[in-house]
């Protein structure tokens, strides 16, 4: 009776069955990157939801007047800054040294929406609120309010679900590190709400920002401020867009509308230009 000469198969490592790096290193920071990223976030947006429903009228910050004027200040512009200078290249290289090497590339968009979550946590948590009511929604009004404010929330998650969720989350760095694989960012934006306007999801958190039941000067500041950062930074995002992706975003960026979604009427030429 012959035996059976072949090599016996190979086991399965777990690793290799669920799809994860076999470097248990490499998995411990994805790991800890992505639970702190979440964890900060899921906190962050608790606390822009109520901030903004009570008109920041209930939060921890107890600076004692003037100088609770210019801390708020300071809550203010940080993040917008921030923001936006984290996406230069110099920012993207600081936030590559962020994470532990050399996962920091890989790591960068989970570490963006880490800083970004960290930093509308510490604005909606510790603004000093000034206690000016200047109009209080109550009865039908308040449930209109309600709604609006409700369906200005589902708007701006539609609208960051349309542009990819895992970039907005800060799903895909530390997903693609647990996986051993380098981030694969999802194509440009042309689906959804972004049929409609570029930028939805900077106008939908500007209709959050306005359609809260409680307004009050602080209430009032933020809106004012944070709906002029809303019509500004998408340019610099939209400069990036054309580096990124040229002639199919200049195509994209000539059908669809800037921020409102109004008809747009091509300018005829006229029989001298060229």
């Amino acid at each position: 009776m012959t035996g059976n000469t072949g090599t016996r198969p190979r086991r399965t490592g777990l690793a290799e069955r669920i799809g994860v790096t076999r470097d248990r290193r490499a998995l411990g920071i994805a790991l800890a990157w992505g639970a702190a990223c979440h964890g900060i976030f899921a906190l962050a947006g608790l606390a822009m939801v109520w901030g903004l429903f009570t008109g920041l009228m209930q939060t921890w910050g107890a600076v004692p007047w003037p100088w609770a004027a210019l801390t708020n200040g300071l809550l203010l512009v940080q993040f917008p800054l921030a923001h936006s200078f984290l996406l230069t290249g110099r920012g993207r290289r600081i936030l590559a040294r962020l994470a532990p090497a050399p996962h920091g590339t890989t790591l960068a968009t989970t570490t963006y929406a880490t800083i970004a979550s960290l930093q509308l946590l510490v604005l909606f948590t510790l603004w000093t609120p000034s206690g000016i009511v200047v109009w209080q929604a109550e009865g039908a009004a308040l449930v209109a309010m309600s709604t609006l404010y409700a369906g200005s929330w589902a708007l701006l998650t539609k609208a960051s679900f349309d542009a990819g969720a895992e970039v907005q989350s800060g799903f895909l760095g530390w997903a693609a590190l647990a996986r051993g694989r380098r981030p694969v960012f999802p194509p440009m934006p042309v689906t959804g709400l972004f049929r409609v306007v570029r930028q939805p999801i900077y106008v939908s958190f500007a209709l959050v920002l306005w359609t809260t039941p409680t307004w009050t000067a602080d209430q009032l500041a933020l809106a004012t401020a944070y709906t002029a950062y809303c019509l500004a930074a998408p340019r610099l995002k939209e400069r990036r867009f054309a580096r990124l992706f040229g002639a199919e975003w200049q195509a994209y960026r000539a059908r669809t509308p800037y921020w409102l979604p109004l008809p747009r009427h091509r300018r005829r030429r006229c029989p001298t230009e060229s």
